[in-house]
């Protein structure tokens, strides 16, 4: 189950006739300042790198149109600085998985619902989503490096969603922490979601190989067996 939530934002307001600005203090949940990751990745760089390839494959194609072997090489080349990326990301993160999980659920009891690898500018931090028994939706952010709780954010969050989450938990015996542990033996796992659409009792795990592929698994709630995401467009 894929959710975007905002863990936090800065907000600035304009003094009226003065012309500047007061920057808004973020906070978690107990209100204290939110911490930073101590990852930190190229960002800025990989974006750089980003446009400077697309000005020369803009150039290239402005030279030689008609060249698609050309355009294909280019294509490989991205691809293939785009999995190096993805691969130092990955390893990167000392902290699995799974130890992430487990780590937000000693901040914020309940049931972990999904754990993802985030890039949030120019540092990595594992986002877990972690539904508490009262229904309470909870967003713990977890270092990456050190596994130490960086901050949580409540959400309100719609009443069917909910309820679609809690239906698919019903029944499980598998929790994200052991789907993320059975799907480490595919590869990297960046990111483990509940599959609550509704076709069956599974989790939705994301890896990374040490060449930078992707790969999307499913995991058995129930008997936590790993078979290849057939619906998945890779």
């Amino acid at each position: 189950m894929k959710r975007n939530i905002v863990i936090a934002t800065v907000a600035a307001a304009a003094l009226i006739g003065g012309g500047t600005a007061t920057a808004l203090a973020v906070t978690g949940d107990d209100g204290a300042p939110v911490k930073q990751s101590g990852v930190r990745t190229s960002d800025d760089d990989r974006q750089d790198d980003r446009d400077d390839r697309d000005d020369q494959d803009d150039r290239n194609d402005q030279d030689d149109r008609n060249d698609q072997d050309d355009s294909a090489d280019g294509d490989r080349d991205d691809t293939a600085r785009d999995n190096a990326e993805d691969a130092a990301e990955a390893k990167a993160a000392k902290v699995t998985a799974a130890d992430a999980i487990t780590a937000a659920l000693k901040s914020i009891p309940g049931t972990a619902v999904s754990a993802d690898l985030d890039d949030e500018g120019s540092s990595l931090v594992w986002d877990v989503d972690v539904l508490s028994s009262g229904g309470a939706w909870h967003s713990v952010r977890i270092d990456p490096g050190t596994g130490k709780v960086l901050d949580s954010h409540t959400e309100q969050e719609d009443a069917d969603d909910t309820a679609e989450a809690k239906a698919a938990l019903k029944g499980t015996s598998v929790t994200a922490a052991e789907a993320a542990k059975a799907g480490a033996a595919k590869g990297t796992v960046t990111s483990v979601d509940l599959d609550d659409d509704g076709r069956g009792s599974a989790w939705d795990v994301d890896t990374t190989a040490a060449n930078g592929a992707e790969k999307e698994w499913k995991v058995d709630a129930k008997s936590a067996a790993v078979t290849a995401d057939r619906d998945s467009d890779d």
